[in-house]
């Protein structure tokens, strides 16, 4: 009796474990890779193959973190920084891929998926241009980090900017309060906002250029200011919503 009911536990564990992977595989192949998604992971594939290409002319300790001026003040091992950025970038491609499918408001992402899709295919480019210029510098620091990655970080707010606008109610992407989540309206009219407020982080990003000593200022508190007052404005809107 005992080992017959080891048998059909051993059975049990074994049709769980199934279904657990039948789960996986339905996310790959009936919701299916997007054009995207297949440029995001191919871009991560090639900062692993890049950074084992610079890895044997690297120097042993390499610069991996920068102030506000563009001057070195972080360091780390060659092999991490070679390959921890596109470690980290791995990671969050496939955040970036499984949230979407698992999100309990899926359905509302595929109606502005192919603004998503546009995010996602900026953020690779992003990531793999900065982990790019971080090789570069640690091979030839003859530039200023700082003023490479502005006009990059200035696109990538712009785009977020004409992004958020499109996008509907869910839990994977955009400004998530617990005021934009309870209301269609606040979610939409938050997000409208929102746009226009990126745009012009976008614009306080590229003054980083002109006044570089400030342009982590000009980066962080544009940044910040905006972050917190879409908070405060999605809770104004939905207390007048419920008046």
């Amino acid at each position: 009796m005992v080992a017959k009911g080891e048998t059909i536990c051993n059975e049990a564990k074994e049709v769980r474990t199934s279904v657990g992977s039948a789960k996986i595989i339905h996310l790959f192949y009936n919701n299916g890779m997007r054009k995207a998604e297949w440029f995001l992971f191919i871009m991560v594939v090639a900062s692993f193959v890049i950074g084992a290409a610079f890895y044997p002319y690297m120097p042993t300790i390499v610069v991996s973190h920068w102030n506000a001026a563009g001057q070195p003040n972080g360091y780390m091992s060659r092999w991490w920084g070679a390959f921890a950025l596109p470690i980290i970038f791995l990671l969050v491609a496939i955040v970036l891929f499984f949230l979407p499918r698992i999100d309990p408001k899926r359905k509302n992402i595929e109606k502005f998926r192919k603004y998503f899709d546009y995010f996602i295919i900026a953020f690779a480019i992003f990531f793999y241009y900065l982990y790019l210029l971080t090789l570069v510098w640690n091979m030839n620091d003859s530039f200023n980090f700082a003023s490479a990655l502005i006009p990059a970080l200035a696109a990538l707010f712009y785009l977020l900017g004409f992004f958020l606008p499109h996008t509907e109610s869910n839990w994977t992407i955009g400004i998530r309060t617990p005021w934009t989540l309870s209301s269609e309206r606040v979610w939409k009219k938050t997000h409208e906002v929102a746009g226009l407020a990126f745009k012009i982080c976008a614009v306080f990003t590229l003054f980083g250029i002109i006044f570089p000593s400030a342009a982590i200022w000009l980066i962080i508190i544009p940044a910040l200011v905006a972050a917190i007052g879409l908070v405060v404005y999605s809770y104004l809107l939905y207390r007048k919503e419920k008046e």
